[in-house]
């Protein structure tokens, strides 16, 4: 899918000055081609998908730190392979070392937003049936989702129920709304 320059550059200022719905925006945008060139070098669905968490948390992190001159997705690629490479670097080394970096920068980048129109349509379902298409998420995402809706935790909570970084949990959590909605959606119709 190819955006426009000029509404990928509004969207990209939009996220520096940390909108939500601009890191929604390119979140959706790109979630799809960062995966995909992820899951084709670990060839494992569930490592592709924490490594393009942690690739957009990354970015959204640095986002004023892009230069325009070089295209954006290939920005998103190139942070998502050398983290890849850190990845299976670490795990070569020391297997059984699992890492996250809390600095105080990378937990403030990444703003909590408003409510979206993601979090008004799963206010609305009836419990019971909003319970069943949880359940069709996979369980990292119904994870996040209740803790934050049923449990209200906040993100910080979360980010240390789980050992995540803050700005992975936040990633996760727009990701899993999308994946919610998505299947609320066609559910409905």
């Amino acid at each position: 899918m190819e955006i426009a320059k000029d509404i990928l550059k509004s969207q990209i200022e939009e996220a520096t000055k940390g909108k939500q719905s601009a890191y929604k925006f390119l979140l959706d945008s790109y979630w799809n081609q960062v995966f995909g060139f992820l899951l084709k070098r670990v060839n494992n669905e569930y490592e592709a998908e924490e490594i393009a968490i942690e690739t957009f948390s990354k970015a959204f992190d640095k986002i004023a730190l892009y230069d325009q001159k070089y295209s954006f997705n290939t920005w998103l690629i190139t942070i998502s392979k050398n983290l890849q490479v850190d990845r299976y670097r670490k795990k070569k080394n020391t297997p059984l070392n699992r890492t996250t970096d809390l600095s105080e920068d990378l937990l403030k980048k990444i703003a909590d937003g408003s409510m979206s129109a993601e979090d008004q349509l799963i206010k609305e379902q009836n419990l019971a049936e909003l319970l069943r298409f949880i359940k069709m998420l996979k369980p990292h995402y119904q994870e996040v989702i209740n803790l934050f809706y049923f449990q209200e935790q906040s993100y910080k909570e979360i980010s240390e129920t789980i050992g995540e970084p803050l700005s992975n949990v936040k990633v996760r959590l727009l990701r899993a709304r999308k994946l919610l909605a998505e299947i609320i959606t066609s559910n409905n119709k």
